[in-house]
């Protein structure tokens, strides 16, 4: 796992990643190979949709690897095929959408994953901005995944309970 936040570090090692890497000085790249052999990944995860993590991606993968890109990009990305062609690198993309949602709900269920562990935080609906800004300061507040809380179906549920 490579991220800028240690707390996520933290939490993707108590989720079982074996080894983590702080990228905040530049040298995410250097460390991966090394830790390696210079082999590079199998499988390199795009998730946060910024070109230097791209990048990162792109650099790291092994022969025969898979870059899984499922960042939101908001800006270009430089793309490299010349890496990808020659060494039979995978490119995928994908959103989490009405195709994969299903999917990720069954692991969930499943007892795979145990989804509890990425929440951070939880808010009414009513604190939106509230989150929002928890969310803008992830590191500092330690956030993960912010959830929004229905109240109405949460009333809803409570008054079922009780009759």
């Amino acid at each position: 796992m490579i991220d800028l936040d240690a707390n996520r570090l933290e939490v993707a090692r108590s989720l079982g990643a074996t080894k983590v890497v702080k990228s905040s000085d530049g040298q995410a790249v250097e460390r991966i190979m090394a830790l390696t052999s210079a082999a590079g990944v199998d499988v390199a995860i795009e998730a946060v949709g910024i070109p230097a993590t791209f990048d990162i991606c792109q650099s790291i993968i092994a022969p025969g690897g898979r870059v899984a890109n499922v960042g939101v990009h908001g800006k270009p990305v430089e793309f490299h095929i010349e890496r990808p062609w020659s060494y039979n690198i995978t490119l995928t993309t994908r959103l989490v959408d009405t195709v994969t949602t299903p999917m990720l709900l069954r692991i969930v269920q499943s007892g795979r994953l145990d989804a509890k562990k990425l929440v951070s935080h939880r808010f009414e609906v009513s604190e939106i901005m509230k989150a929002y800004d928890i969310f803008g300061n992830a590191a500092k507040e330690r956030a993960l995944k912010v959830v929004l809380k229905n109240a109405r179906a949460r009333g809803r549920a409570l008054k079922e309970n009780l009759n």
